[in-house]
């Protein structure tokens, strides 16, 4: 038998579940095992977001939920996030961590459609300024990274076949939901899809710690009007043939005998850098 509570005044309804295998918990299942999630979720067309503000960003995007998932004592605090399409669920404490594999402290999570994005060939005709990632496969750092895009004035964001699913749940929590907010397509072949970024009329600039690439303070008006940050994955950096494809390499000058910042940092400060006039 299943319980159904809620906050009848606002019509809304959960259905509290307290069997950890009951199917209507498929979405949710093992959120910690990276390798069994990604071989669930993109061939489901399906992600999790985690947290009533992301939640409520992803609805804001125009994602459709599948199901909301909640925890019993926050039934009324949080039952109205899902629209009426999709079903709400509740559980305790102890039932949404044998689901998921953590102790979900946000209290909130809610399985959502992913939906077709955008083409490579139209972000680079509607965007001014791209940032482009190149085998960044830590869901931490591009979160990080679209998080800081976002609020620093790029347009869109351009991945590698190589980078991880920026709508994995560590991604999209990470970035607060501006993965959401930023459109982004997979940029192949790679590295020879950077000659269509250039083609388009884009400054591809490839971020290095190299002390004899230009200083990012030092490019010329021309090089910062249409610019393509491109960043590689901490410790290896961006391989050789990016970096050949690329216009000019560009460094971030530091101090103090440091060589270069988390990817993260170095996309900000390089996305201010070249935004001075947004």
């Amino acid at each position: 038998m299943v319980d159904q509570f809620g906050d009848q005044d606002n019509g809304g309804v959960a259905e509290l579940l307290t069997d950890p295998d009951d199917p209507r918990l498929d979405d949710y299942r093992a959120l910690t095992d990276l390798a069994l999630r990604t071989r669930f979720e993109p061939p489901h067309g399906l992600f999790i977001a985690e947290g009533e503000l992301v939640v409520r960003r992803a609805l804001r995007a125009g994602y459709r939920m599948r199901s909301l998932l909640i925890d019993e004592k926050r039934t009324r605090q949080h039952h109205d996030l899902a629209p009426e399409s999709a079903p709400v669920y509740a559980a305790a404490p102890p039932v949404l961590e044998k689901v998921t594999g953590f102790h979900v402290h946000r209290g909130v999570l809610a399985s959502f459609h992913r939906r077709p994005g955008p083409s490579v060939g139209q972000l680079l005709a509607e965007s001014q300024r791209l940032l482009i990632m190149e085998d960044i496969n830590n869901h931490t750092n591009i979160g990080a990274v679209f998080r800081g895009a976002a609020g620093l004035g790029m347009d869109a964001v351009l991945l590698s076949p190589t980078c991880a699913d920026p709508l994995y749940r560590r991604s999209i929590r990470v970035s607060m939901g501006e993965v959401f907010a930023l459109p982004y397509a997979v940029l192949a072949p790679w590295p020879d899809g950077l000659d269509l970024v250039r083609d388009a009329g884009f400054t591809v600039l490839a971020l290095t710690p190299d002390p004899a690439a230009t200083p990012i303070g030092s490019l010329r008006p021309e090089q910062r009007r249409r610019p393509a940050l491109l960043f590689g994955a901490e410790g290896p950096g961006l391989s050789h043939a990016a970096v050949d494809t690329s216009d000019l390499a560009v460094r971030i000058p530091m101090s103090r005998g440091v060589d270069s910042l988390n990817v993260a940092a170095a996309a900000a400060v390089a996305c201010f850098a070249v935004n001075l006039d947004m």
